[in-house]
């Protein structure tokens, strides 16, 4: 079995594979792609059993066939090469060498068929959404979904697909970001949880798509199709919390404030807060921010005042300013609103402009209680 591909091609293509394997397996075949080739046509694959995803390149060749190449050494060394072409070269003895410009190398090669087959879905639905929006989908929620493995449907992203938008929703119970699209809808009514790996390497992947990408999915997997790439995944198993429930609706109290400065003033201030709490303290009066932090225990403090637009009673709110700075920076607009209602209750982060026609977005931080 013999081909050739250009070093550089194949070494892009292996890189964003790679992301789906593990450090350590259950299987010892999972630490190989799986090249299955077909004349002028090569699949190559990686998965970690739960998430599979395939490439397809170009290449020049007459074989027919499959093998499993150990990732890691392959990787190792297509990165050493400047462009070239490379031939592979499959021997019966299970030893594939590799010939560059410079020298040859042998790689020991496992048989093919070892590999798991990805799973087939059976009766999918389907929608076509924008790589751009989805990629954007993605980036704007990850970041709020949870790590606690005994709350594993938090652990993900909410996908909630109906005949008139696309909303994705993702929290860790102190913070909720909800994504939502009116101009894109799908052709049934569909909820799902994805996992938060698979959704990493969706989002390196497309952001430098322009495609569209097919999104299937059953009650147990989802499968994304786009350009040459396609990536099958298990969902989350379970019901995701009611969001909506915890979205305060009447919020009398308004500051809107320029995205930037505040985000600098509470990364400044932050600096000087209690390392448990990371809290800093928002005192509103008229047209005055007051961004303060405290960390007792070392004499720290620091206070910054700000003048922003505002319109309600005069309050004090604490929050969390990791939680805070990380909204901010997921969001692109000049300028932000913050809604809260009482001291106590969620505060709704929303940019007031930067978005396009139908997209929107609601960011909800919990407060935390101020130290008197």
């Amino acid at each position: 079995m013999k081909f050739i591909v250009s070093s550089s091609y194949l070494l892009k293509q292996l890189q964003i594979l790679g992301g789906v394997i593990n450090n350590n397996n259950t299987l010892q075949v999972l630490d190989n792609f799986l090249f299955e080739i077909n004349q002028n046509e090569l699949k190559v694959s990686a998965s970690d059993l739960e998430t599979t995803i395939t490439s397809t390149l170009e290449i020049e060749s007459e074989a027919e066939g499959s093998i499993a190449i150990p990732a890691k050494l392959l990787l190792d060394t297509l990165k050493t090469f400047p462009e070239q072409p490379l031939t592979f070269i499959a021997d019966g003895n299970n030893s594939i060498e590799l010939s560059s410009s410079h020298g040859k190398y042998a790689l020991a090669y496992a048989d093919g068929n070892e590999f798991p087959n990805p799973v087939e879905l059976e009766d999918p639905s389907k929608t076509i959404v924008p790589a751009e929006v989805l990629a954007t989908a993605i980036s704007k929620t990850i970041f709020a979904s949870g790590n606690d493995d005994l709350r594993p449907v938090m652990s993900g992203v909410f996908f909630q697909f109906t005949t008139d938008s696309l909303t994705f929703v993702a929290t860790d119970a102190h913070k909720l970001v909800k994504y939502k699209r009116e101009d894109i809808q799908a052709s049934q009514t569909a909820e799902f949880i994805m996992p938060k790996k698979p959704l990493n390497l969706l989002k390196g992947i497309l952001a430098s798509s322009d495609s569209e990408v097919a999104i299937e999915y059953n009650d147990t997997n989802a499968k994304f199709t786009f350009d040459n790439t396609e990536l099958i995944c298990r969902l989350i198993d379970g019901k995701y919390p009611n969001y909506e429930a915890v979205i305060p609706k009447e919020n009398p109290n308004v500051l809107s404030i320029e995205r930037n400065q505040f985000l600098s003033s509470v990364k400044r201030v932050s600096i000087f807060s209690n390392k448990t709490t990371h809290q800093v303290k928002l005192k509103i009066a008229g047209a005055e921010l007051n961004i303060s932090a405290e960390d007792v225990d070392y004499s720290n403090k620091a206070e910054e005042r700000l003048t922003c637009d505002y319109q309600g009673d005069d309050m004090q709110i604490g929050f969390n300013s990791r939680f805070l700075v990380e909204m901010l920076n997921n969001l692109n607009a000049e300028d932000v609103q913050l809604e809260m209602s009482l001291p106590n209750r969620a505060g709704i982060l929303t940019p007031k402009d930067g978005l396009d026609e139908g997209e929107s977005i609601t960011m909800l931080v919990m407060p935390v209680m101020l130290n008197s």
